[in-house]
């Protein structure tokens, strides 16, 4: 009788073991590259994410970007929709304030800027710093 009870008292604990496993694996607890934590039926410890803050993703999501001030003929007619008379266009129109002035100025047609809004920003320069005054 007490081995039919210790049997089954091992049993459940396998079958607890493999459904915990199993659902742990499932949720994405377990990486595939620490198999001895699957089969010591541990989750190794997670790391706390960090989240960006909207000024570094801005920051991030412009670095990708083509300035429309700064960008050379071969830059600009690398762009979809945009061939070699646009790219003199945009160059003749500079500066830009912001990228929408590219249609507000009639460089390109909206479809054209539809396609390449993404790809494209328009950096303002810093302000020069004024040398103070030389003293009389």
């Amino acid at each position: 009788m007490k081995s039919i009870c210790r049997n089954l008292a091992v049993s459940v604990v396998a079958l607890l073991f493999a459904v915990s496993s199993g659902s742990v694996i499932a949720a994405g607890q377990v990486p595939a590259s620490k198999p001895e934590a699957i089969a010591a039926g541990q989750a190794p410890a997670s790391k706390p994410e960090v989240m960006a803050t909207p000024a570094q993703m801005a920051k991030a999501d412009a670095a990708g970007k083509l300035d429309l001030n700064t960008a050379t003929a071969a830059q600009l007619d690398a762009l979809p929709g945009i061939g070699d008379a646009y790219a003199k266009k945009i160059i003749a129109g500079r500066p830009y304030r912001t990228k929408l002035d590219l249609v507000h100025k009639k460089i390109i047609p909206q479809a054209t800027y539809d396609k390449i809004k993404d790809q494209i920003i328009a950096k303002q320069p810093k302000p020069a710093a004024t040398a103070p005054a030389a003293p009389k």
